[in-house]
């Protein structure tokens, strides 16, 4: 009970700094892209042994800031474009050069600069609060009760050998509670009873997305061997512990809006 009172507590304090920043927009939002990357960008080197490379780890760094620079101007193909060819030629340098760090740094900077981007681009749409309060809402209601329902029904598990704690009861569990956000996002808004089911019906799809972003994390998380991200967060462990979900959902949300079938077009 000690510890999860420290996680709801350091969890509403997350929140709340995250909220203000959504609803003030702007540069403020776009800040808090930046450093969220950088610190995820920083755990990702951590967790693949590619921190003892300063130059890459430095060059990487000098991307992402860029790319949000680009962003911020509104030239938000560039910025995509940088950091994905950055990061991409980076790692493929690291390959042909046999330079571990330089491939997993190279990896990391698209890892965590794609979703900052797209969640910065999304809150610039016109009702980009809305999107990104959404999506939010749903990414954290997924993690809170996919954990309760998996602890409280348990049964077969959902991907044993990644993450043994997973259970399809949580996975159950989190598709309700985000469907449950979508819902109560689409009420408080006063929207029609339809928009709002279907922000609801969207809601519990993008949950299997974050559960995949979570089960990524995992994945790479067992792979090297390392039981957190990181320690920054009481009670929580590191950031990439708590975005996982955020980094897998946003960019298929910001690409839903781009073809013209997200929830953009409900609103």
């Amino acid at each position: 009970m000690s510890d999860l009172k420290v996680r709801l507590i350091a969890g509403l304090a997350m929140a709340a700094v995250a909220l203000g920043l959504l609803w003030l927009g702007g540069v403020a939002f776009l800040a808090l892209g930046v450093i969220i990357c950088a610190l995820v960008l920083r755990e990702w080197c951590g967790i693949t042994g590619a921190a003892r490379s300063r130059v890459a780890y430095r060059i990487a760094l000098t991307l992402l800031a860029a790319s949000f620079g680009l962003g911020g101007s509104g030239r938000w193909e560039w910025a995509l474009a940088l950091v994905v060819i950055g990061g991409l030629a980076m790692a493929l340098w690291g390959v042909g050069l046999r330079q571990r760090a330089a491939r997993w740094t190279g990896l990391g900077l698209v890892y965590a600069a794609v979703p900052g981007l797209a969640l910065v681009w999304l809150r610039g749409l016109p009702d980009g609060f809305l999107i990104v309060l959404w999506l939010m809402v749903a990414v954290a209601l997924t993690d809170t009760f996919a954990y309760f329902a998996g602890r409280r029904f348990g049964g077969p598990k959902l991907a044993p050998r990644i993450s043994p704690k997973k259970t399809w009861s949580g996975l159950i569990g989190g598709m309700a509670g985000a469907a449950l956000g979508g819902w109560v996002i689409g009420a408080l808004f006063g929207l029609p009873l339809a928009a709002s089911g279907a922000l609801a019906g969207a809601a519990a799809v993008l949950a299997v997305v974050a559960q995949a972003g979570d089960l990524a994390e995992s994945a790479l998380k067992r792979a090297f061997d390392v039981k957190d991200s990181g320690s920054i967060l009481p009670g929580h462990g590191g950031i990439m512990d708590r975005v996982d979900g955020l980094i897998a959902a946003a960019p298929v949300v910001a690409l839903a809006e781009l073809v013209g079938l997200g929830i953009g077009a409900i609103l």
